[in-house]
């Protein structure tokens, strides 16, 4: 039942707190509650918005920014949340237009704001492997440096959009700006570190890597390196304890499946094309670091690598190229590398209780070898 003492900012503000902890249901009531009282209320709109954004219920979400925008047409919040929404629809120049009239609208010295679009137009163009995106995304980054120079996030965003148009050098040299502004942006120097590792600079990378800790790590891509640079720069055993804390964070982050995931391990491999997209719609939409630490393994220049299977097969090249070979010689060739890593990790769990990762080929070579399905030479 609404209570009448509450203004709407108090109700804004109840239902962004729980926002923040991820409770968008609960959110929701808050603002729904709220609107009951004041139905004119453009930030309890918007709100409602966001979380309806969040819940992944879109044309739900496009109907209350419109209703937010109908009451106040230049609202920056509302324009940003449409342009978001517009583009999971898949409109993508109404998107692009909503989030160019915030420009307009003079809106460019609200870093947050700024960053909030070029992150969602960062996401997108990984998911759908849109470069265009990654241009615009760079756009609203450099924006926010502008009115931010001394931003480490806005410089490092600028960075990881860098990378993603093949400009190495100027994102190192971005990220590397980054890190002298702030020396414990842990999510730019994994970043640099992965980048560094692509360019076969393993010293370099690891300095990077070790000077993070287990905690700032949310993806397996980084840590595996980080073990084989120790391993191999430092000579270290499999079980040295210096290796521990490294080991046990890849037991985190494997745990962390949700339960989805863990379902489709129990279930016996499908084939087809029906395969993978059921399982990336179950996963659902990546955040922006999953994203980046993805994207590193799909866009680099890589040494040659070798790995023996258990019959003694050999397989060499990049780890992309030794998966599609895995897959046309022991699996079907029919079959994208997704689906392939998928049947191949569903029965090694089986088989071992290990969960072997599927989201890029190095980390499922690397848990593969984990399992002891197969043996990394170099």
């Amino acid at each position: 039942m609404a209570t009448p003492f509450l203004s709407s900012e108090e109700y804004d503000e109840r239902a962004h707190q729980l926002y923040n902890e991820g409770q968008y249901d609960e959110a929701l009531t808050v603002l729904r509650e709220g609107l009951v009282l004041y139905p004119n209320s453009v930030e309890l709109h918007v709100g409602v918005g966001y979380a309806q954004l969040a819940r992944e219920e879109f044309a739900w979400a496009r109907r209350s920014f419109e209703q937010a925008l109908v009451l106040e047409p230049e609202h920056e919040d509302g324009l940003a949340g449409l342009g978001e929404t517009l583009l999971k629809l898949g409109q993508d120049d109404a998107a692009l237009r909503c989030f160019r009239r915030t420009l307009e609208l003079g809106y460019s010295d609200d870093i947050e704001l700024m960053l909030q679009v070029g992150r969602s137009l960062f996401r997108e163009g990984s998911l759908r492997e849109r470069p265009e995106f990654f241009e615009a995304a760079k756009e609203f980054f450099e924006t926010a440096v502008q009115q931010m120079p001394d931003s480490a996030e806005a410089i490092a965003c600028v960075g990881y959009a860098q990378h993603r148009l093949a400009d190495d050098e100027a994102a190192i040299a971005s990220l590397r700006r980054s890190l002298q502004l702030d020396n414990d942006h842990a999510e730019a120097r994994i970043y640099l570190a992965n980048i560094l590792y692509d360019q076969n600079e393993y010293e370099a990378a690891l300095y990077h890597f070790e000077r993070t800790e287990p905690d700032d790590h949310w993806d397996e891509l980084g840590i595996w390196r980080l073990v084989e640079l120790k391993r191999s720069l430092y000579r270290l055993e499999e079980n040295d304890p210096e290796l521990k804390p490294w080991d046990e964070r890849l037991s985190e982050l494997a745990a962390d499946m949700d339960d989805v995931d863990a379902l489709l391990m129990e279930l016996e491999p499908q084939s087809g094309a029906n395969a993978a997209p059921g399982a990336e719609t179950a996963r659902g939409q990546l955040e922006l670091f999953g994203t980046l630490l993805s994207s590193l393994a799909e866009q680099k220049h890589v040494p040659e690598h070798q790995i023996i299977v258990s019959d003694g097969t050999e397989f060499d090249g990049s780890w992309e190229e030794i998966v599609r070979r895995m897959r046309d010689e022991t699996g079907n060739p029919a079959d994208s590398v997704h689906e392939y890593m998928t049947g191949v990790s569903q029965r090694g769990f089986r088989q071992t209780g290990v969960r072997i990762p599927t989201h890029d080929a190095e980390s499922f070579l690397r848990g593969s070898a984990v399992a002891g399905l197969l043996r990394i030479v170099r």
